[in-house]
């Protein structure tokens, strides 16, 4: 019988986790047995927390027991067992995974390139989340990518569809971009894309006194501004929209308030995802919105057809994660303990933003 191990978290205390271990299921007919060897622990981990229950993240992967949650993440899978045809032992796949050693998914739709996990419990969900690539298959695959793929392709596959989405809305009139939490790895991924693809406009990295120094370093912004002086170095009678980054009602109530009408609009993507009720007085709810890659994925691929955002984010990805190379570190963490302490690392945001966790739970 296959031993497999989970780490679950408290819903209501992320920092709380146990690691849960039980037999694996046998498997019926037309399911598959994945071995999750590998997977990114990253901030964007912990918005899946944060959010689980508005967002429906804890769907995914069920808990063991009532107020616990499994955290999905990013990796690569190898199938351990198969019932499921179409599907040999031995194929490995990236896609969206438990924080755990095993996962049973029901394959369908399966392609050359990829496929989708059949089970019931996520047919309503994203289908993002749902397509597992299928590494074996690409001619092109390289194993020694695995650990870029899995921490920045989720982070810049958001970059890419963030300035998409602005330049499709003419940037609402604005000449420069304010990113606040300009060190983390989704905003270096977001002004990336905006160099790539409007390199007129003016970006603005907001960071703290602590990552200023490798902010500057990376050459991305035109401004590098600390919190403490945004209302001193910004000026607010340019027209500005703001990445947010940062999740902070406080650093997004005094830019509204310093930029009053030269806001023109606020994507929150960051940790607390457009939480209104922390935001304050001050915060501009009329110009401002959650961002959502899995919906403005689904957007582009009903207008501009299958395969075309895949190619293009893709391209994308390619270019950005080899820029990235110069300064992403990865740090491993083997076993169930060490992965717990990843996390909790992660949560309490003490890893350097060039930093980045790789676990493997193994069992």
């Amino acid at each position: 019988m296959t031993k497999q191990t989970t780490i679950e978290v408290r819903k209501t205390v992320l920092g709380e986790t146990r690691a849960v271990e039980t037999d694996a299921p046998a498997l019926s007919e037309g399911e598959a047995r994945l071995r999750v060897e590998r997977f990114a622990i990253t901030a964007n981990n912990v918005t899946y927390g944060v959010v689980g229950e508005r967002i429906g993240y804890w769907k995914f992967f069920p808990a063991s027991g009532e107020g616990w949650g499994v955290i999905p993440v990013w990796g690569v899978a190898v199938v351990e067992e198969s019932a499921a045809s179409g599907l040999s032992v031995g194929e490995r796949l990236y896609g969206y995974l438990p924080m755990a050693s095993h996962l049973t998914i029901s394959p369908a739709k399966l392609r050359p390139e990829s496929l989708f996990d059949g089970a019931a419990h996520r047919a309503a969900l994203p289908p993002v989340y749902n397509r597992y690539l299928r590494l074996s298959a690409d001619p092109a695959y390289d194993p020694s990518q695995d650990e870029t793929r899995m921490i920045l392709w989720p982070l810049y596959a958001t970059s890419f569809c963030l300035c998409d989405f602005f330049i499709a809305n003419d940037w609402f009139g604005a000449e420069r971009v304010i990113i606040p939490s300009a060190s983390s790895k989704t905003a270096i991924g977001t002004a990336y894309a905006i160099a790539g693809e409007q390199p007129d406009k003016i970006l603005i990295g907001v960071t703290s006194a602590r990552n200023a120094d490798a902010v500057r370093a990376l050459g991305l912004y035109d401004e590098v501004v600390l919190y403490d002086d945004i209302e001193k170095e910004i000026d607010a009678a340019a027209p500005s929209v703001i990445i947010d980054m940062s999740g902070s009602g406080e650093i997004l109530g005094r830019l509204h308030r310093h930029l009053g009408d030269n806001m023109r609009y606020t994507s929150n993507v960051g940790v607390t995802h457009y939480d209104e009720a922390g935001m304050g007085p001050d915060f501009i709810r009329e110009r401002s919105a959650m961002f959502f890659a899995p919906g403005h994925i689904q957007k582009r691929n009903e207008e501009w057809g299958p395969g075309v955002f895949e190619a293009k984010s893709m391209a994308f990805f390619a270019e950005a994660a080899e820029k990235s190379r110069g300064w992403l570190q990865v740090r491993r963490a083997d076993g169930a303990g060490a992965a717990q302490g990843a996390w909790a690392e992660v949560l309490a945001g003490e890893t350097p933003p060039e930093a980045a966790w790789v676990a493997a739970i193994g069992t």
